[in-house]
């Protein structure tokens, strides 16, 4: 296990959150380049182990919430609350060793940008430690194509590990797929909403009583198809429950 980043990695998730997410996942790259990682990681993590079930068919509700942008950003938004604020996280800094292929950007006579980035990232980590904020810190040589696929194959890893550790299916997404099925079922009644339509004035109750479906959902399919189909009118009222559509 101790030569085995992935493992480490996925048992440090499991000791931040107690084995049930309680705290979430903040990412803080300190380099530009990476700044889409995290939202990359709220994909990977949350689809990955946010589950309802384990193997066994046991509510378990499981998951970890992964939020960030790149350190050099969220250095003056929402560091200030990690450091007093609530403690419901842990922290991931991903220090990148080498600041630029090209000549380096010089901010001051004795220091450059990446001089800036480092300090910002070891000054932020040290601050959180002093309070007693959790973090982990994960180092990469460089932004190269061959370190980015390394760093990637390492979360990868480490969410298979933490599916195992919480028995959980990892590989599955049963949530993603219940909000596609709701959505092709909101297209069909859009389809049979649109047909219902006519030149006399009718509210969405109306339409929803005679199609025997939620009269909020049709409300919000009339709203859509006025806004984007010029041929379909509204007449406001004062009440929202009263409002009529027709065709022009």
């Amino acid at each position: 296990v101790e030569q085995n980043a992935a493992m480490l990695l996925a048992l440090m998730w499991f000791y931040a959150g107690e084995g049930q997410g309680a705290k979430d996942m903040i990412i803080l790259p300190y380099k530009d380049r990476l700044a889409l990682f995290s939202r990359y990681l709220q994909q990977l993590v949350m689809e990955s182990l946010g589950k309802e079930k384990d193997r066994e068919g046991k509510i378990v509700h499981q998951g970890i919430a992964v939020y960030g942008n790149k350190g050099s950003t969220d250095q003056h938004a929402y560091v200030q609350q990690l450091r007093d604020g609530v403690v419901n996280f842990f922290v991931t800094f991903i220090e990148v060793q080498k600041d630029r292929t090209a000549a380096p950007v010089k901010v001051e006579d004795d220091f450059t940008s990446g001089d800036y980035l480092h300090g910002f990232l070891r000054g932020t980590r040290k601050a959180l430690f002093d309070k007693q904020r959790e973090s982990i810190t994960i180092g990469m040589p460089d932004v190269s194509a061959f370190s980015i696929g390394a760093l990637i194959a390492l979360y990868e890893r480490a969410v298979g590990f933490y599916g195992s550790l919480v028995n959980i299916n990892a590989y599955n997404q049963p949530g993603v797929e219940a909000g596609k099925k709701a959505a092709t079922e909101l297209l069909r009644l859009q389809t049979k909403v649109r047909e219902k339509l006519n030149r006399n004035p009718q509210t969405a109750d109306q339409i929803a009583r005679a199609l025997g479906v939620d009269p909020e959902s049709v409300y919000h399919l009339l709203v859509h198809l006025h806004a984007n189909d010029p041929t379909v009118q509204s007449a406001v009222e004062k009440e929202v429950a009263a409002d009529k559509f027709f065709l022009a």
